[in-house]
């Protein structure tokens, strides 16, 4: 544990440079220049000076979430971690809204009057600097003392957060932190929220006996229970095509959703899913053909994260086109829905930052680079690079 003289030195250096004019790169060795950033988009984001607490979404529990069920194989574990060390402990997803947390009875008063709880939403632009908010812009693991906190009502807490990873997907799927007051702040921290996030991840790890995991940007791949399924494009389609139909789907319905008007024989079709049941077994039933098995799909998180407001993280995660290829006219339909929603998206974002990542990953985004002459001032070096997109 770091000195109680120290930790006030600490929060003095901190106070001393959020009231000063200059919040440069030179700062880095004082504080990091993530934090420093973080101040910065927080200052922009309006957000309300009488904040005290996060505001409060309902999670819908009915929703099939790889984190929830991992969630119910540790949280006793993790429980226990919050109660012998003094803490809070929370799980966070993808637009850091708390899905869990489990606290010691020194924090539980202080979680729940910041909505440090269930529904609590702790994104930047709606309460500032956070552990839980800068681990996903990051992607690394973080602390956040004291006064680094945006919010003056937390500004008594540490925190340390790290990024969960699905061990398959290797994409982030939300985040963990443990937090306490800033006078029990000690250096193995980090140490400690990696440790509960890899616990975590051994967690998904038995999740993921019964699961199904389609990948369909760039270049699409199925994975059952972790591995790698070899499939032909159709059987991805159709795949794909029961994924977005949980109720079941006859098989003249699929039929009409896989060829449309395209003159193939029902005994193709048949042929396709006879081959099907072979791959996947009991996982997949017929009359009507539909998966017993939890599926988890980049579409349906890039859907899911639209419906939640999140368009950062459905940015990132919709890097190049929903199967390009496919002719089938009803993923075709879908893929235009979900392009347009995400254009909807991109028209309405303040935020360049978020805009240029996906550009840089989706050369070809149109709307993006549309959306970012728009908010770019024509003198700006990055205005003319954009002129080059508009070339293309």
């Amino acid at each position: 544990m770091i000195g109680h003289r120290n930790l006030i030195k600490i929060r003095q250096k901190i106070e001393r440079l959020r009231e000063g004019s200059s919040r440069s790169a030179h700062h880095a060795y004082q504080i990091s220049q993530s934090i420093v950033s973080s101040w910065e988009r927080s200052s922009s984001a309006n957000i309300p000076v009488e904040r005290t607490c996060a505001p409060l979404v309902k999670i819908d529990k009915g929703q099939s979430n790889l984190l929830a069920k991992a969630l119910v194989l540790c949280q006793d574990e993790l429980g226990h971690i919050a109660a012998q060390s003094s803490m809070v402990v929370a799980v966070g997803d993808m637009g850091s809204t708390i899905l869990w947390t489990a606290s010691s009875k020194k924090m539980q008063s202080a979680a729940e009057n910041a909505n440090f709880i269930e529904g609590g939403q702790w994104s930047e632009n709606t309460v500032g600097t956070n552990a839980l908010a800068l681990t996903l812009k990051t992607q690394k693991s973080t602390c956040v003392f004291s006064n680094e906190h945006y919010l003056e009502s937390i500004q008594d807490w540490v925190c340390y957060a790290a990024p969960i990873i699905d061990p398959f997907s290797k994409q982030i799927l939300g985040v963990i932190d443990l937090s306490t007051t800033w006078k029990n702040h000690n250096s193995l921290g980090l140490l400690a929220v990696e440790r509960c996030a890899s616990i975590l991840q051994n967690s998904l790890l038995e999740s993921h006996r019964q699961y199904l995991h389609l990948r369909t940007f760039n270049t699409p791949q199925v994975l059952l229970n972790g591995r790698v399924v070899e499939l032909t494009p159709r059987q991805i389609e159709i795949v794909c095509i029961l994924a977005l139909c949980p109720q079941g789907v006859n098989l003249e319905n699929l039929h009409q959703a896989l060829y449309g008007d395209r003159p193939v024989s029902m005994g193709t079709l048949k042929a396709e899913m006879s081959q099907l049941k072979d791959i996947f077994g009991l996982h997949l039933t017929s009359r009507p053909y539909k998966f017993q098995i939890d599926i988890d799909a980049d579409f349906m998180q890039v859907e899911k994260a639209l419906d939640a407001g999140y368009i950062e993280t459905a940015l990132k995660l919709c890097r190049g086109v929903f199967l390009v290829k496919t002719e089938s006219p009803f993923l075709c339909a879908w893929r235009d829905c979900l392009e347009s929603r995400l254009s909807e998206a991109i028209f309405n974002s303040n935020n360049s930052d978020i805009l240029l990542q996906h550009l840089s990953h989706s050369p070809d985004a149109v709307d993006a680079v549309e959306r970012l002459m728009e908010l770019i001032p024509q003198h700006h070096l990055a205005h003319q690079n954009l002129l080059k997109y508009q070339k293309l």
